[in-house]
């Protein structure tokens, strides 16, 4: 292995062929892919494809079916092994490919839910995957970011790493550029590399990728990487229970209903098969996998209304959510900065131009100013220098890659006519980078005459004190009280139309001035305030609405201006006549006692830190709500762990944020939260829709056997019409219940207690009272026909399998809704009309297609057969059909 931290970064660059200024070229690409392998470690070897059908029959019930099938043949029962058979491996096959589409929209997640990279091609700084990073990439990196590969540090401005995952070592390490002469060092002390996992706590910079996937130090670490496991949600677990018990059931009915039978004088063959299709009715084998499909599928809708689950859990969650705790900038608004006004010389500019136009002007009371304003080049070209922001043009369109506060910096200098160029004439020779504490930004650079000063650019209220001096038309002056409150009554014109504001200033240093002392950000030069708006986004008001009217309360969480943030409150609706707003100052002041009591009222949290985050979240918990949590940065990291659902930014959000989610937003908009909430109230709705059609149809097959057995009568059913009820007329329309659409309340009702059990709210008694209606009616249909004459069992059992079937599929849309039958179009969901229709299709396949006939024990059906089935069928329907009990 190459000892890259020995090499200077010329050397690195010359020894993989890349320019340290325009990096790769688009054509290397592929090439260096193929050479070098891909940026990725090892999954975890999956199942072969055989192994994964193989485990469809290891389940408890389908192994006694395979008894079954075993003790048919030896009894020379050869069609009834056959039936059970095809039906076992039918069920299998159904399984497996449910379960082999999961595995792939696991690993099509997981692709989605990649963390990205900066890189440097073909001149530009782009975003791309990070799995697509090859050797020789040339990479920038800030604070949050995750270091997608091994690279050489060529450039750094305070850069600092945790390099844990590698060393254990908890204390971040300081980078540096210069090469280390010494030979032998780990990883832990090559100080100018940069290590594939680690995390950016500090600063910035820039490196080149000098190993990628199994060839990086973590590569070499885990030969494999552990396949993320998919978490259990509280309603699985719950069905998973439901399941042990349903068990139990199945064996007590088996016995029951052998004793019974045999006592009655049944055949032993006969009554074993009847207890065990008794038990296999009882048990819903296909519950398990619905409720994964369902899962699955609802994923893969959030995933097209631009939200990423990235654990199962949360869909669940979701549907419970009473607070969301949502980030201002980006997810409300557009998040892209538009400097509008700015205060220089005593007086106020305006600016035209929209967004990231660079086409605008500068007014003053409405006249067109031309560029030679004095100071006003000044500030615009310092904005620009202290700045991480980066412009390129690609067509028409204005591509900004950074913060966009900095990128309205240099939109407003381009409307000045200032270029890059002009950004480039200094030196940079020392940065203080911006921290959520400081408020600040600094960066000490050289002119071309050898002349050093500090430009400074941060919240007015942070860096007012620091101004001793500021400048105006007729050069630089003290800066009395009188004029600091012209400034503070600037900044405060400037938050009450909902503007942001950013204090810019200067400072003269000598050559020889010490630039770690503490006094270097003091008596600045003020030159003026920059007056910006995030315009909100236009759908957020109607989300919020909504949110509102599911009893979801939304609470705006922003570090801007109070009046800033107050007035954008207002304009969406947010913000209540008598709600409060708190800013952090408030926050320190009150203990966590004090807030829980105050927390309900208050809509708007100002000028917070991450720590208070945390603290508003852990407050509404206190007070029982289930808290989603919006982030962006590295520090909300914390509060989004902490919270019930934490939700990061997929655009603007750095990669510890992602990490820490459970919901990833890809386009950054508050409105695609209220959609995902939405998504996971009908995936539980839904969940428990076919739980009800399920359950309530096994309760019937369960009672019309055990009735019978009960009154001495012949068996209305025979195993293999059970099962093929089970598999066919239960597991189709129940999984086109799991892809029904919302109902048009979902969003009106009040969130969902999460302890609540899936039998809550009714579900239980509408699953027995509907179970036990299905099976009187198909045990009276066998009765009637029966009765009728006695020498034609076979025609009695197929009118009460068709009874039985005809009921069911009736009655699943019935399932559709807590309320009447009615009060749903009943072919909205295509799905369950296919679903029906394909249902009713195999039914009349058995029943008149001879060669199945003697198979499933049937026979042909007349007119007055059909009526009599069509007629009981709907009694289930019609009695309970128009009730909400």
């Amino acid at each position: 292995m190459n000892k890259w931290y020995q090499l200077s970064a010329s050397q690195v660059a010359k020894k993989l062929r890349v320019d340290i200024n325009h990096g790769l070229s688009s054509k290397e690409i592929d090439d260096r892919k193929k050479y070098y392998g891909e940026n990725a470690l090892q999954m975890e070897q999956q199942s072969a494809k055989f192994i994964l059908f193989l485990k469809q029959f290891q389940d408890f019930m389908v192994l006694i079916l395979l008894a079954a099938t075993l003790i048919a043949g030896m009894l020379g029962e050869y069609i009834d092994a056959i039936a059970i058979m095809l039906i076992v491996l039918l069920n299998g096959c159904i399984g497996f490919f449910q379960e082999f589409k999961a595995e792939k929209s696991l690993e099509k997640l997981k692709s989605l839910a990649a963390p990205v990279a900066h890189v440097l091609r073909d001149g530009i700084w782009v975003k791309i995957p990070s799995q697509d990073v090859v050797v020789g990439d040339i990479v920038k990196i800030s604070r949050g970011d995750r270091i997608p590969a091994d690279m050489r540090i060529i450039q750094s401005n305070t850069l600092e790493t945790e390099e844990s995952p590698l060393t254990g070592e908890s204390l971040p390490v300081v980078k540096t550029t210069e090469k280390i002469v010494q030979a032998g060092l780990e990883a832990q002390d090559q100080s100018n590399m940069g290590f594939k996992g680690t995390m950016v706590t500090r600063g910035h910079g820039v490196g080149i990728v000098v190993h990628v996937g199994m060839h990086t130090e973590m590569g070499h670490i885990a030969s494999l990487m552990v396949k993320t496991k998919r978490l259990i949600t509280p309603l699985e677990q719950r069905l998973a229970e439901l399941g042990k018990i349903l068990i139990l059931v199945a064996l007590s009915l088996t016995i029951l209903v052998v004793v019974i039978g045999i006592n009655q004088g049944h055949p032993v063959y006969q009554m074993f098969l009847a207890g065990v299709s008794l038990a296999v009715a009882v048990i819903p084998e296909g519950l398990p996998a619905i409720v994964t499909v369902a899962l699955s599928l609802g994923v893969q809708r959030m995933i097209r209304k631009k939200a990423i689950i990235r654990q199962l859990s949360a869909v669940e969650t979701l549907g419970t959510a009473s607070v969301i705790c949502s980030d201002k900038t980006g997810t409300m608004t557009e998040n892209k900065m538009t400097v509008k006004k700015l205060y220089i010389n005593n007086q106020f500019l305006s600016v035209s131009g929209d967004g990231y136009d660079l086409t605008g002007h500068f007014y003053l009371h409405k006249k067109k100013l031309a560029h030679d304003v004095p100071n006003l080049k000044r500030m615009l070209h310092y904005g620009m220098v202290c700045n991480h922001a980066s412009l390129n043009l690609k067509g028409h369109s204005t591509i900004i890659e950074g913060d966009p506060t900095d990128a309205a910096l240099l939109v407003v200098a381009r409307k000045l006519g200032l270029s890059e160029s002009d950004r480039h004439q200094f030196k940079l020779i020392k940065e203080i980078p911006f921290d959520s504490e400081r408020k600040r930004m600094s960066v000490v650079v050289e002119d071309d005459n050898g002349m050093r000063f500090l430009i400074v650019k941060g919240a007015p209220d942070v860096l007012l004190p620091r101004f001793t001096y500021y400048l105006t038309e007729s050069g630089r002056q003290v800066l009395t009280s009188v004029e600091k409150q012209k400034i503070e009554h600037a900044v405060n014109d400037m938050a009450d139309q909902a503007l942001r504001t950013l204090a810019i200033g200067f400072k003269p240093l000598q050559k020889n001035d010490h630039l770690n002392n503490f006094q270097l950000e003091k008596d600045l030069t003020f030159i003026g305030l920059y007056g910006m708006i995030d315009p909100p986004r236009k759908e957020v008001k109607e989300a919020i609405l909504a949110c509102k009217q599911a009893g979801i309360k939304t609470v705006m969480i922003t570090g801007d201006h109070v009046k800033t943030a107050r007035a954008i409150a207002k304009q969406l609706h947010l913000l209540p006549e008598d709600g409060l707003v708190l800013e952090g100052y408030e926050l320190n002041r009150l203990s966590f006692a004090e807030l829980k009591e105050i927390i309900d009222d208050v809509y708007v949290f100002a000028r917070v830190t991450p720590e208070h985050k945390l603290k508003i979240v852990k407050a509404f918990q206190e007070k029982g709500h289930v808290v989603a949590m919006t982030g962006d940065g590295v520090n909300d990291a914390p509060a989004i762990k902490a919270s019930n659902i934490g939700i990061s930014m997929g655009i603007s959000g750095t990669d510890v944020t992602k990490e820490a989610s459970s919901l990833i937003l890809m386009d950054d908009n508050f409105a695609t939260i209220k959609k995902a909430i939405e998504e996971g109230r009908n995936i539980y709705d839904n969940i428990r829709k076919f739980v009800r059609y399920l359950l309530s149809s096994n309760v019937g097959e369960i009672l019309v056997m055990l009735f019978a057995l009960m009154m001495a009568m012949p068996l209305p059913l025979i195993p293999v019409q059970i099962l093929w009820v089970n598999l066919v007329t239960d597991g189709l329309p129940a999984l086109a219940l799991g892809l029904d659409q919302p109902e048009d309340n979902v969003m009106e009702r009040s969130p969902r207690n999460p302890r609540e059990s899936i039998f809550a709210r009714g579900l239980g008694y509408k699953i027995l009272s509907r179970g036990f209606l299905i099976g009187i009616v198909t045990l009276l249909a066998f009765i009637i026909v029966f009765q009728q004459n006695n020498a034609f069992l076979e025609h009695a059992r197929t009118v009460a399998f068709a009874t039985l079937v005809m009921a069911q599929l009736i009655h699943v849309f019935d399932c559709r809704s807590d309320s009447s039958v009615f009060s749903r179009n009943p072919f909205e969901n295509r799905y369950l009309i296919i679903a029906v229709l394909s249902s009713i299709f195999l039914l009349l396949l058995v029943i008149y297609w001879a060669p199945l006939q003697p198979i499933f024990q049937t026979t042909y059906l007349f007119f007055h057969d059909w009526l009599l089935i069509i007629g009981l069928s709907m009694i289930p329907t019609i009695i309970f059909g128009f009730s909400k009990k």
